[in-house]
């Protein structure tokens, strides 16, 4: 088995350091273009158009759109009770972190009269998508419409893709009763998407669309941006491991193998100024590898995306982390916190050795939905801010208006608008 990039970091190419930091997939205009083509049909054809993609893409005949509440019910009393009640934690913690991020309204006095405001106000309809068909993914829908909720949204529309009965599978189902969502579609891949956008006659309209997705969805949420708000760009999973010499290096091997069983191109890299440690993760990572049940998968991974990178300073590992800008950060280090301050640009991080990624991606109640590809540069985790909108207010009193005139006449006419200085001109004696 053979990592992609295993070398010191002054030692890599132009190209290889640009590959590892620039890990966004390429364009792909025949994906573009089949993904327009989708959305145009759902925009035109409405629900005809998503029964039709349904047996194209999914194979399978839709008993109907929505999946109706009763069969969401039976599938909460079908579950396993240890892991209903671990997903009603995982529930409760997403909630209790999300609830805590929605900022305080604020009220400025700027100038004697003048006071500024900004409120915060949840969205009236928000959409979220969770991956599925044949797998089940119930944490993803947990983790969409759990911050919705908290935020206060009214309603939650969800799609998942279905499965070969024509509805998602029990997980989802049972989920989507945990979570709260208002309503659940069976819909998969960038019709969902374009649903959820443009409204038919069963699906709602919705004023925000979250949720990961394979690279169809996430091209399909690229494309109605503007028709509505969408959450950060998200592509294969993927983990920086940053090691000192105090790591135990089958813990730094756990987390590359543990990212890299997501998919054949998710993208896993460790950097570290310790040799000694590099030696033993290297050998520890390829007898973790053979071992797990999905070993292709991991195997690929690494030939494709794997990095194991030797830093000469640790202030150099510390840069490369920044500039790789991880969707999952794992600081394996004496003092993480002290090296979280230096490294602002992941999607999540993971603060010493006891706080694997798994926790976060299940049971913390931090959000797994992340920008991947290098995003995290710009791009933040979902939140509660995704589901909700700000807005201003300005109170300006006639005695601040008749202060305040002279001033704003003569920028109004310096930019040449006479009627903005004839407005606040008529303000200048009090009333």
């Amino acid at each position: 088995m053979r990592l992609r990039i295993d070398k010191p970091l002054a030692q890599l190419t132009p190209r290889e350091r640009s590959r590892l930091l620039d890990r966004r997939p390429a364009d792909e205009p025949q994906l573009t273009d089949q993904v327009r083509a989708l959305l145009a049909r759902v925009r035109r054809e409405g629900d005809r158009a998503l029964r039709e993609m349904a047996r194209e893409f999914d194979g399978v005949e839709l008993p109907g759109l929505e999946v109706p509440r009763q069969l969401w019910t039976a599938a909460v009393q079908r579950l396993d009770p240890a892991l209903l009640q671990n997903l009603e934690e995982a529930a409760r913690n997403i909630h209790a972190f999300h609830r805590a991020q929605i900022p305080q309204d604020i009220q400025v006095t700027v100038r004697p009269g003048v006071t500024l405001g900004r409120r915060s106000v949840p969205l009236s309809v928000a959409g979220v998508y969770a991956p599925g068909g044949r797998a089940a993914y119930p944490t993803s829908v947990l983790m969409g419409v759990v911050p919705a909720r908290a935020a206060g949204v009214g309603e939650v529309i969800l799609c998942s893709p279905p499965g070969p009965s024509g509805y998602p599978p029990d997980q989802v189902l049972a989920a989507s009763a945990i979570a709260g969502a208002s309503r659940l579609f069976a819909l998969g891949g960038a019709g969902a998407i374009g649903a959820m956008a443009f409204g038919t006659a069963t699906v709602p309209r919705t004023q925000v669309v979250v949720g990961p997705g394979n690279r169809y969805v996430t091209e399909a949420k690229r494309q109605v941006a503007g028709e509505v708000i969408i959450d950060s760009p998200a592509g294969p999973s993927e983990v920086l491991v940053l090691a000192d010499e105090s790591a135990d290096p089958r813990l730094c091997a756990l987390e590359l193998v543990c990212q890299a069983e997501h998919d054949p191109e998710a993208a896993v890299a460790l950097v570290t100024d310790s040799a000694p440690l590099l030696d033993r993760v290297r050998g520890v990572l390829l007898k973790e590898a053979s071992q797990t049940p999905r070993w292709e998968i991991v195997e690929k991974a690494l030939h494709s995306n794997g990095a194991l990178l030797l830093a000469g300073t640790w202030d150099e590992a510390v840069a490369f982390a920044r500039d790789y800008a991880p969707e999952h950060l794992a600081l394996f280090t004496k003092d993480p916190r002290r090296d979280l301050e230096e490294i602002p640009t992941a999607g999540t991080a993971f603060l010493g050795q006891a706080a694997a990624v798994a926790f976060g991606d299940y049971l913390t109640g931090a959000n797994h939905v992340l920008p991947t590809g290098g995003m995290a540069r710009a791009f933040s985790s979902l939140s509660t801010i995704h589901f909700l909108r700000m807005y201003t207010w300005q109170e300006i009193t006639p005695m601040a208006a008749a202060a305040m005139s002279p001033a704003v006449e003569r920028m109004a006419e310096a930019e040449g608008l006479p009627a903005h200085a004839e407005a606040v001109r008529a303000r200048r004696v009090p009333r």
